[in-house]
């Protein structure tokens, strides 16, 4: 609301005066000025305050008649308010804390950086359920795909199975196909193809080796090589991140990459990990995709169960107490904002993913920050603009 910015500058009310002369939080003031509108109740009070208050601070005749135009403007409530807010939360790149908010609450890091060891990772029970099964399936010769919304988690379960092949001393190679421009829709976009895959499993198995021209051939050494790899006491594994981007195409030569054998043994481990596009290719009954429907296991990482407990664990890991940052309703509060409605669905749909946790999160501390709050607290989450 312009006019009112203007004039909260023009007369030099600081927010906290705001706040206190209308009854509601500086979180709320905060709001209603950079977020564009009025608070959802007692809408016809704020703007009788409102008036008031700025009458009598001597605000011009048509500066006041300007005010009212505004706020009477906002006075019938947007019944989807709400469920706008809380779908955003999701559309958020990943947030910064920022430098006012890290002096503000005495912060050396951001508590939601990247995981830098096993300690700093929130393994739930789901969480070990995912990574049990993508350890499983690299070390037995298994084909799974990991399927999660952006910001469940995959990527950080990933490099926790990375480390722990390799801390665990385990001869497995690590197969990932290179193709920056994978997927995308753009005139650069490169899918991923099988023929790809075949030159980096001969990449990782046979380093220098020339690749033949021949699709036949090249088949014939590839089969050779993770053959005698594997009799060198070596496991292969072929890793794909992104995999929701692969074509049909690309999927059903994947059926052929497991079926390597040499006699009983499987020569090639497959994992996938992409976003719920992936599960809804491999929950087909299309024909072109049966065949690897049929052979591939599928895990999900749901949204998180306990979103305090992930919280606290990252600011313990940060070596800060949670408690001189948050308060206790704050939290209940924060976890109630990720659960939103979407089309009028019964129950709303929960999006307390990591990545969503952390951006709500973060931008509740930067607003605190911005009011001068000590805390973050309940009524700050609930004004947090996404």
């Amino acid at each position: 609301m312009q006019c009112l910015k203007q004039l909260q500058s023009d007369h030099g009310v600081s927010l906290r005066e705001l706040a206190r002369e209308l009854g509601i939080s500086p979180a709320t003031a905060h709001r209603m000025i950079h977020g564009q509108r009025m608070p959802s109740r007692n809408r016809e009070q704020i703007r009788d305050g409102l008036l008031t208050m700025f009458s009598r601070r001597g605000a011009s005749e048509e500066d006041l008649h300007r005010l009212e135009k505004e706020l009477n403007a906002q006075l019938t409530p947007n019944n989807n308010e709400t469920e706008n807010e809380g779908d955003d939360i999701m559309l958020l790149s990943k947030q910064s804390l920022s430098p006012a908010a890290r002096r503000h609450f005495k912060l050396i890091r951001d508590p939601f950086d990247d995981p830098r060891s096993e300690r700093e990772v929130f393994l739930t029970d789901d969480a070990r359920y995912v990574l049990g099964s993508m350890m499983d399936a690299a070390l037995h010769g298994n084909f799974l795909a990991v399927v999660g919304e952006s910001g469940s988690g995959k990527t950080t379960l990933r490099r926790l199975m990375l480390e722990r092949l390799k801390t665990e001393g385990e001869n497995v190679i690590i197969i990932e196909p290179y193709i920056l421009t994978t997927g995308g829709q753009g005139k650069d976009a490169k899918p991923l193809r099988a023929g790809h895959i075949a030159e980096a499993i001969l990449a990782a198995v046979a380093p220098g080796r020339r690749v033949p021209a021949s699709s036949e051939a090249r088949s014939r050494l590839l089969h050779e090589q993770l053959r005698q790899s594997n009799r060198g006491g070596n496991r292969h594994l072929l890793l794909i991140e992104e995999a929701h981007d692969l074509h049909t195409h690309t999927l059903k030569s994947l059926k052929r990459f497991f079926e390597l054998e040499d006699g009983l043994q499987r020569l090639l481990s497959i994992v996938l990990i992409g976003q719920t596009e992936l599960g809804v290719k491999l929950s087909s009954s299309g024909a072109d995709v049966r065949e690897v429907v049929q052979r591939c296991d599928v895990v999900h990482l749901p949204p998180l169960r306990d979103v305090p407990g992930y919280i606290r664990h990252r600011f313990n890991c940060a070596g800060v107490e949670l408690d001189s940052v948050f308060e206790p309703d704050s939290l209940d509060e924060l976890r109630q904002r990720l659960i939103v409605s979407r089309g009028g669905k019964a129950g709303g749909t929960d999006l307390a993913y990591p990545l969503a946790v952390a951006n709500l999160a973060t931008r509740s501390m930067n607003l605190a920050t911005s009011i001068g709050e000590p805390l973050v607290t309940a009524d700050v989450v609930r004004q947090v603009k996404a």
